[in-house]
C-alpha cells in the first residue's frame, strides 16, 4: 500500500494538518528570539585585582601569580592567560564548550577563596570576576556628559542610577565606566612643608585612618526609654580634612591643610574619555558569552529611559554605539532575500509548466516546509540567526524538488491518459521510493556537519538541522499534499500545448540527439569525467583558504598605542588629537575613546577608540575602504600609532590585540622572549602576506630603580618597610580611608602634590622617618638609577608570553598568511624552548582547514552507504557519485574566477552540492533499474530512456536550487560578506555539474554494467 493513498483519497483531513503545521510556524516565528549567529561562544570569565601603585613585576608577584596557581587547577579549563600592569592584575580563563559557564564560575571563586591567604593584605577590594570575554565588543555603548557638573559627579551619578541596575538584567556580564572619574577626596601633600615640620607621611596616614572611623557605639537601653548612639567619628567634607589635626609641634597643633591641598577629584587621575571630542563617562555594556545579544540590547534599551529620568536635566545620555543595528539590518536583508528565492523559484517553476493550477501544486510546499521547519526551531531552542536564514534560502531551492519530482510523474500519467485522481495514485506508488532516496541522501550529506568539532561544529550546528528539518518535511509534503492537490486541480498536463510543439520539446530533442553522439563515444566521454577529477583536486590546491568571510558590521575597533614612557597628559592630548583626525572623515558617524589603566586597557600609553560607521544603506564604501583612509588619516598624527580592525559578530579569541589575527610566543625564559619576539615581529613585518604586524611584548618603559642601601638604613633604625611605605604614600595613590554614605563609598587618596612628582627631583624631595621620627631624606638611604623595565607583563598558562598580531595584505588568504608565519619561524631558527601557537581565529582556521578533506570525504562515504542500503548495490552508488566532481569542479572555479577563498561557508556549499548534485544520477538510475527489471530494456536503451524522461525534472529542480542560491549569492548590505560564498558556490557548482551530469552518468552507468557482467560470466 502506497503511503501517499490515504492521504489523496482524504483531501480535507490533508488540508488541515498543513493548515496546522502552517499555523504551529507562524506561531513559533513570532516567538523566535533574533541573533546575528547562533550561540556559539566559548564559557569565559575574567578575574580582575587592582592595587594603586604597584609596579607591572610586583603586581605579577604578589598577585598574579598567587592566582594563577590556584586558577590554573580548575577542570576544563582550556586556556589561562594574564596581564600584570601597574596597579592592574587582569586574568582570562577560557573554559571548554562543553563546560557549564555556572559551574565554571563556582570553580573560579573557590580557586580564588583558596588564592586569598597569599595575596597582599593591603588590596582595596579582593579580587572580583566577571563573565566576559574581553575580545567581545561592547553590545551597547553610551556616553553621559554635562556642559555644567564636574565629570566625578556625572560618574558618580551613573554609578549609582544606571551602572547597578544595567548589571543586574539578565545576559549582561559586564558594565564597565570607562574615563573612570569615580569621585574621591585627594589628600596632596608639600614635601618640603612636611620636612620642615618633620612630619613623615605615614604619620599623615596613620592620622588621617585614626580619624575616620566610622564604628559601631552601641545603645543604652533605660527603664522606659532606648537611645542609640551615634558620634562625628567620620568627616567627609573638605574643610573638616582640612582641619584636621596630624601632630603637635611645640604645643601648636598642625593641621593637615597646612602640609597639604585637599581637594575633591577622582580616586585615579590617570584615566579619561571622551565622546568624539567632549569629555564624558563612557557606559559600555558587554553580554555574557552564550546571551543573546538582541535580547540584551532591548532589555538596556527598555530599562534605559526610567534611569535616565532619574538623571539632572544637566546630564546628556547618547547612545554611541550599538551592534545590534547591523545585526538587526542583516537579518532583515536575509529575510528579504528568502522571500526573493522563493518568488524566484515559483518563477521558474511557472515558466516551466506554463500553467497556474500546476505551478501551484508544487510551489504550496515551498511555504510549508520553511514555516514549518520554525516549529522544530522553536523547540529547540535555536534562533533566527544568519546562518539559520542562510538554510532556510538554501532549502526554497531544495524543499520543491521532491514536490516537482511527483508532480512530473503524475503528469507522465495524464499524458498517457488516466484520470487526475488514477495518475495521482499510480505517480505517487512509483515515485516514493525515488523520493525517499533522494531525501535520505541529502540529509545523510549534512550528517558530517553535525560531528564537526570545536567552535566550527557548534556554528553549523543550526545550520545543518535547521535544513535537514525543512528538507524532511518537504518530503512529508510531496508524499501527502502534492498528489492528493494533482488529483485534484491537475486537469491536464502541465507544459501540454497540442497545437505548438513546447520549447522544452525542443530543447528534449536536442539533448537525445547530444546524449546518443556520447554514448557512441563512451571512453572520449570518461576521459572528460576523468579528467574533471583530477582538475578538482588541482583546483582545491590553487584556492586560497580562509576561515570565515570578515564582516563589515559598521563598528571599528581601534587600539593606539604611544612610546612606553609616554606620560598620561601627553598620552591624552595625543589620543584627543587622534580622535578629532578621524572624525574629520566623512565616512566616520561617531567615535567613543579612553585611555589609562582600567583592566579592559592594561597599559598606560596604549588606549581605545570604537569607531562608528554610517548604516550601510546610508554609505556606498565598505569598512575596509574607510579603515585604508582612516589609517591613512593616523599616521599623519605624530606621536601615537593607531590599529584598526572591524568588530565581528563571531569573536572566538579570549583577548584584544592590535590586529585581527593572533598567534602567541610562549617559554618559560622571559630573556629569550625579550630577544626572539622583536626579530620575529621584523622578519614577519617583510612578508608580502602580511600588514600591521605587532606585538603586545613591552620592555622598554622608563623606570627609576631604588637601590636601597641596607646597611645605612639599619643604622639609622629605618626598616625597608618604611622606605616602601613612604615611597607609597608619596607616588601611589594610596586609599588611606574611606567614606562611607547610604548610596556608595568614596575614598580618601594620599599622593604628593603632583606639582612636585614629575620626575627623578622628586625623589630629592622625598623623606623616610627614622626611629626617632626625624626625617631622613631618601637620598641619603638609596642610589636611584634609570633603566628599562616591562610596562606589562603576560603570562599564557603560567609562563611568560607575548601575542603576536596581524592583518593580511590585500588579496592574501588566512592560508597563506599561516603558511608564511610558520616559514619565517624555521627561517629566523626559533628555539624549540620558544613555544608559538596560533590563537582564535587561526587557529581555528588551521583545525578547520585539517578537516576540511575529511569533511567532504565523510559526506561523500555517508551518501554511498545510504545509497547502498537504498539501492542493496555496491556499484549504482558509485554511478550516482559520479556526478560529484563536476560540482567541485563548478564551485571552485566560481571561488577562483571571483578571486574569493575557500572558507567554511564555501566549504558547506560544496557539501550541500554534494547532495544537490547526486539527485540527478538517481533519478537516471532509479528509472534506469526499474526499466531493466520491469520492462525488460536493455541497459543502454534503460539508461537513454531514463535521462530523456527525467530531463525536466531534472532540469526543473536544478534550476529552482540554481535561482533559490543566486538571491544570496547578490546579497547586499549588512552581513553580506557571510551570505555571498554560499550563494556563489552553489550557483557556480550547478551551473557546470548539469551540463556535464546529464551525459556522464549514463555513460558511467553502461561502464559499471559492462563491469559487472564480465565478472558474472567468470562465475557463471
Amino acid at each position: 500500500m502506497s503511503l501517499s493513498r490515504p492521504f489523496i483519497l482524504r483531501p480535507v483531513a490533508t488540508s488541515l494538518l498543513m493548515a496546522a503545521l502552517l499555523m504551529a510556524g507562524l506561531l513559533a516565528w513570532r516567538l523566535l528570539p533574533v541573533a546575528a549567529l547562533p550561540q556559539v561562544d566559548y564559557p569565559v570569565i575574567q578575574v580582575f585585582t587592582f592595587q594603586p601603585g604597584a609596579g607591572p613585576e610586583v603586581t605579577a608577584r604578589t598577585i598574579t601569580a598567587p592566582l594563577e596557581r590556584q586558577l590554573g587547577r580548575i577542570p576544563g579549563l582550556k586556556q589561562m592567560s594574564s596581564t600584570s600592569a601597574a596597579g592592574a592584575s587582569v586574568i582570562t580563563l577560557q573554559f571548554d564548550l562543553a563546560m557549564d559557564l555556572g559551574v565554571a564560575e563556582q570553580e573560579v571563586q573557590a580557586a580564588m577563596n583558596t588564592a586569598g591567604n597569599l595575596l597582599p593584605g593591603d588590596l582595596p577590594t579582593p579580587p572580583i570576576y566577571r563573565k566576559v570575554n574581553p575580545a567581545d565588543a561592547p553590545i551597547l555603548t553610551l556616553a553621559i556628559s554635562s556642559a555644567t557638573l564636574p565629570l566625578p559627579e556625572v560618574h558618580d551619578l551613573v554609578d549609582t542610577r544606571i551602572a547597578q541596575k544595567l548589571a543586574q538584567l539578565s545576559g549582561v556580564g559586564l558594565v564597565s565606566l570607562a574615563g573612570g572619574q569615580r569621585p574621591a577626596l585627594r589628600v596632596q601633600t608639600n614635601p618640603m612643608a612636611l620636612a620642615a615640620y618633620g612630619v613623615s607621611l605615614e604619620e599623615v596616614r596613620a592620622a588621617i585612618a585614626a580619624t575616620n572611623v566610622n564604628q559601631p557605639k552601641g545603645s543604652f537601653d533605660g527603664p522606659f526609654r532606648s537611645t542609640m548612639l551615634e558620634a562625628n567619628d567620620q568627616i567627609r567634607s573638605v574643610a573638616e580634612y582640612r582641619d584636621l589635626i596630624v601632630a603637635w609641634r611645640d604645643g601648636v597643633p598642625l593641621r593637615l591643610g597646612d602640609v597639604a591641598a585637599i581637594v575633591d577629584g577622582a580616586e585615579n587621575r590617570f584615566l579619561a574619555a571622551w565622546a568624539g571630542a567632549q569629555p564624558a563617562v563612557l557606559v559600555n555594556i558587554q553580554r555574557q558569552p552564550g546571551a543573546n545579544v538582541i535580547e540584551v540590547a532591548d532589555s538596556v534599551r527598555d530599562l534605559l529611559p526610567q534611569l535616565t529620568a532619574t538623571l539632572p536635566a544637566a546630564v546628556d545620555v547618547a547612545v554611541l554605539t550599538d551592534r545590534t543595528e547591523s545585526i538587526r539590518a542583516s537579518v532583515r536583508a536575509t529575510q528579504t532575500e528568502l522571500l526573493f528565492a522563493i518568488g524566484l523559484v515559483v518563477l521558474v517553476t511557472f515558466a516551466f509548466l506554463r500553467s497556474v493550477p500546476a505551478t501551484i501544486i508544487p510551489s504550496v510546499a515551498v511555504p510549508l516546509s520553511l514555516v514549518g521547519t520554525f516549529v522544530f526551531m522553536y523547540l529547540a531552542g535555536y534562533s533566527i540567526n544568519n546562518l539559520t536564514l542562510m538554510a532556510l534560502t538554501i532549502a526554497t531551492g531544495f524543499v520543491i524538488d521532491d514536490a516537482i519530482v511527483m508532480l512530473e510523474n503524475i503528469a507522465r500519467h495524464r499524458e498517457r491518459g488516466a484520470s487526475p485522481l488514477e495518475a495521482a495514485l499510480r505517480g505517487a506508488s512509483e515515485i516514493g521510493f525515488t523520493l525517499v532516496s533522494l531525501t535520505l541522501s541529502l540529509i545523510a550529506v549534512l550528517i558530517p556537519l553535525l560531528f564537526m568539532g570545536d567552535v566550527v561544529g557548534r556554528l553549523f550546528h543550526e545550520f545543518a538541522v535547521t535544513l535537514a528539518v525543512a528538507i524532511g518535511l518537504s518530503l512529508l509534503i510531496s508524499l501527502t499534499l502534492t498528489p492528493m492537490m494533482s488529483a485534484r486541480m491537475l486537469r491536464r498536463p502541465p507544459g501540454h500545448d497540442p497545437d505548438a510543439p513546447s520549447l522544452m520539446n525542443r530543447v528534449l530533442d536536442r539533448y537525445d540527439r547530444a546524449l546518443t553522439w556520447v554514448l557512441a563515444r563512451q571512453t572520449a566521454a570518461l576521459m572528460v569525467m576523468l579528467v574533471t577529477i583530477a582538475l578538482t583536486g588541482l583546483l582545491y590546491l590553487a584556492v586560497k583558504k580562509d576561515f570565515f568571510p570578515v564582516q563589515d558590521s559598521g563598528v571599528i575597533q581601534v587600539i593606539t598605542e604611544a612610546p612606553q614612557s609616554v606620560s598620561f597628559q601627553a598620552m591624552g592630548e595625543r589620543q584627543q588629537r587622534l580622535a578629532s583626525a578621524l572624525l574629520a572623515d566623512p565616512g566616520v558617524a561617531s567615535l567613543s575613546s579612553f585611555i589609562g589603566v582600567d583592566g579592559t586597557n592594561t597599559a598606560l600609553n596604549s588606549g581605545r577608540m570604537l569607531i562608528n560607521l554610517p548604516a550601510h544603506g546610508d554609505r556606498d564604501e565598505s569598512v575596509q575602504t574607510v579603515m585604508a583612509r582612516l589609517a591613512e588619516r593616523a599616521a599623519g598624527v605624530e606621536g601615537i600609532r593607531a590599529w584598526f580592525q572591524p568588530v565581528q559578530e563571531l569573536s572566538i579569541e579570549d583577548r584584544v590585540s592590535r590586529t585581527q589575527y593572533q598567534f602567541s610566543v610562549t617559554t618559560p625564559d622571559s630573556d629569550l622572549l625579550e630577544e626572539w619576539v622583536p626579530l620575529l615581529v621584523a622578519a614577519l613585518a617583510e612578508r608580502p602576506e602580511l600588514r600591521d604586524v605587532a606585538s603586545d611584548l613591552q620592555q622598554r618603559a622608563a623606570q627609576a630603580y631604588i637601590d636601597i642601601d641596607r646597611d645605612r638604613a639599619a643604622r639609622l633604625g629605618i626598616r625597608v618597610a618604611d622606605i616602601a611605605d613612604a615611597l607609597q604614600n608619596a607616588y601611589g595613590q594610596r586609599q588611606v580611608a574611606t567614606l562611607f554614605t547610604q548610596s556608595n563609598q568614596y575614598r580618601v587618596i594620599l599622593e604628593a602634590d603632583p606639582r612636585f612628582a614629575q620626575g627623578l627631583p622628586a625623589l630629592e624631595r622625598t623623606y623616610v622617618s627614622n626611629a626617632d621620627g626625624e626625617p631622613v631624606p631618601l637620598a641619603t638611604l638609596a642610589r636611584v638609577t634609570q633603566r628599562h623595565g616591562a610596562l606589562q607583563i603576560n603570562h599564557q598558562g603560567q609562563f611568560p608570553s607575548a601575542t603576536l598580531s596581524f592583518n593580511l595584505a590585500p588579496g592574501a588568504s588566512l592560508g597563506e598568511a599561516v603558511d608564511a608565519i610558520q616559514e619565517v619561524q624555521r627561517d629566523i631558527g626559533l628555539p624549540a624552548q620558544v613555544d608559538s601557537r596560533f590563537q582564535g581565529a587561526a587557529e581555528a582556521f588551521r583545525a578547520s582547514l585539517a578537516n576540511t578533506l575529511w569533511l567532504i570525504l565523510a559526506a561523500v562515504v555517508v551518501m554511498y552507504i545510504v545509497l547502498g542500503v537504498l539501492y542493496e548495490s555496491f556499484i549504482h552508488p558509485i554511478t550516482i557519485l559520479s556526478t560529484l566532481p563536476s560540482a567541485a569542479v563548478g564551485a571552485l572555479l566560481a571561488l577562483l574566477l571571483t578571486g574569493r577563498p575557500l572558507d567554511l561557508i564555501a566549504v558547506v556549499g560544496v557539501v550541500l552540492l554534494i547532495g544537490l548534485v547526486k539527485k540527478n544520477g538517481i533519478m537516471m538510475v532509479d528509472f534506469a533499474l526499474d526499466a531493466q527489471r520491469h520492462e525488460g530494456l536493455a541497459p543502454r536503451e534503460a539508461i537513454h530512456r531514463a535521462a530523456l524522461l527525467r530531463f525536466r525534472p531534472i532540469l526543473m529542480t536544478t534550476l529552482a536550487a540554481l535561482f533559490g542560491a543566486i538571491p544570496l549569492m547578490l546579497a547586499g548590505g549588512s552581513g553580506a560578506e557571510l551570505r555571498q560564498p554560499l550563494g556563489l558556490v552553489m550557483v557556480g557548482g550547478l551551473l557546470v555539474s548539469q551540463v556535464l551530469t546529464l551525459f556522464t552518468t549514463p555513460v558511467v552507468y553502461l561502464f559499471f554494467d559492462r563491469l559487472s557482467r564480465r565478472r558474472a560470466e567468470p562465475a557463471r
